[in-house]
């Protein structure tokens, strides 16, 4: 049977009782903190990528994954056909044309806001905001009647709730005697929603596009939305409508729109898989400390082996089978809770809440009320992977250290 010298002398320094114990307790001290770190992290990372995913969620549910529009300011030319060649990608899937403008809108105080003209038919295909609905339904945007839909703090920044009339201004501007004058035109709140965003709850409005086009005097939309089937490969696509579409149309994704943003979330994910990374390393010292201790307590095994006829190299085998079988059952430690803990944070959360009658994350300072948690099998391995490579470095002094024992000195006093 093949048994290697350095694996079976290692595995048997982990076995032999040491003080009737199964394993010193600076070993057990030291598979409890690689495992603790291990496990913060995983947690760590996990409630990281649960906020980064709610929140990108939110911002495509009313942003759409990609976006086709014309010259600033003008309608896209010919946009059944820019539709017709979107739908046909594979990687699409839905299209809707959109008018969007900035306006002024009065009630019983004023507030500029981003007002958006869709298809209420439409509209689902690309985004989400019909899911999210508190009061009224988007289906209520017929065109003619000069309906509009309103984020909820919005609706509370002007006063307003569902039935109340608001006064819009659009900087369209119309000559009369008195000069140039921007179009006015009233409207009727039939719905409310809320996306948990401040950036849209506070600042977005919907119309009908047929009304969104007569109020801005357009003969069309001024761009079509769009939802892939990954989001992460929205550039590719964009490219390759670009293509197909031709220089009269341009092709943005929400890459573009929200890189800055995205991009901090990235970089301080980052940052802080560094910096816990620190408190691994610290853990592993512990390690440092029990193999130093195994190589002064073996001084006498260490000699009998060497002379013998076992190799520094074979020496230096024997104690790094040890150390990194310690890291071995930390990390499977680690990633087990720190697995566990991240796939059942929400639930464990809402638990303490409930018994100790706390709020971690309150609704009325945030806008994601609930702790989120995603577990992502590359993290995990980056995890045990970083882990390992530490506790690996860690048995390489204590190994040498042993490696330069010399057999007359340590059975000196033997």
């Amino acid at each position: 049977m093949f048994r290697p010298l350095e694996l079976f002398v290692g595995l048997r320094y982990t076995r032999a009782k040491r003080r009737n114990q199964f394993i010193s307790f600076i070993s057990t001290v030291s598979i409890v903190c690689i495992a603790i770190s291990v496990t913060a992290l995983i947690t760590v990372m996990s409630v990281m990528n649960g906020f980064d995913n709610e929140l990108r969620t939110r911002i495509l549910g009313a942003i759409s994954h990609a976006t086709v529009s014309g010259l600033p300011g003008e309608s896209v030319q010919n946009w059944p056909r820019a539709v017709q060649i979107a739908e046909a990608n594979s990687h699409v899937r839905g299209a809707a044309p959109y008018v969007e403008t900035q306006a002024f809108l009065q009630a019983r105080r004023p507030s500029g806001a981003l007002v958006r003209g869709i298809e209420p038919s439409e509209e689902p295909k690309v985004s989400d905001i019909d899911k999210h609905m508190v009061e009224g339904s988007l289906n209520d945007l017929v065109p003619g009647e000069w309906n509009i839909v309103l984020g909820r703090e919005l609706a509370m920044t002007l006063g307003v709730n569902v039935g109340d009339k608001i006064t819009m201004a659009v900087p369209e501007f119309r000559a009369t005697p008195m000069g140039s004058v921007p179009r006015l035109r009233g409207f009727r709140v039939t719905g409310i929603f809320e996306l948990g965003m401040q950036e849209f709850d506070s600042g977005l409005a919907l119309i009908n596009m047929s009304d969104a086009e007569k109020l801005n005097g357009l003969d069309g939309p001024t761009g079509i939305r769009l939802r892939l089937d990954d989001l992460f490969n929205a550039r590719p696509v964009a490219r390759e409508l670009a293509d197909q579409l031709g220089q009269i149309y341009r092709v943005e994704t929400w890459m573009d729109s929200h890189a800055n943003f995205f991009s901090a979330i990235s970089m301080e994910k980052k940052v802080m898989f560094i910096i816990l990374s620190l408190i691994i390393l610290v853990a592993v010292i512990n390690l440092i400390s029990m193999l130093m201790m195994l190589v002064t307590d073996k001084q006498a095994d260490i000699a009998i082996l060497r002379t013998l006829g076992s190799t520094p190299r074979s020496i230096m085998g024997m104690f790094m089978v040890q150390g990194v079988l310690v890291g071995f059952v930390g990390i499977g430690l680690g990633v087990s809770l720190g697995s566990l803990l991240s796939w059942r944070l929400p639930q464990i959360v809402k638990w303490i809440e409930h018994t100790f009658h706390v709020t971690f994350l309150s609704p009325d300072v945030y806008y994601i009320s609930e702790l989120p948690s995603q577990l992502v099998a590359r993290d995990v391995g980056n995890v045990a992977l970083v882990t390992f490579l530490f506790s690996l470095l860690a048995t390489i002094y204590p190994a040498w250290r042993a490696a330069r024992t010399q057999p007359a000195q340590a059975l000196r006093y033997e």
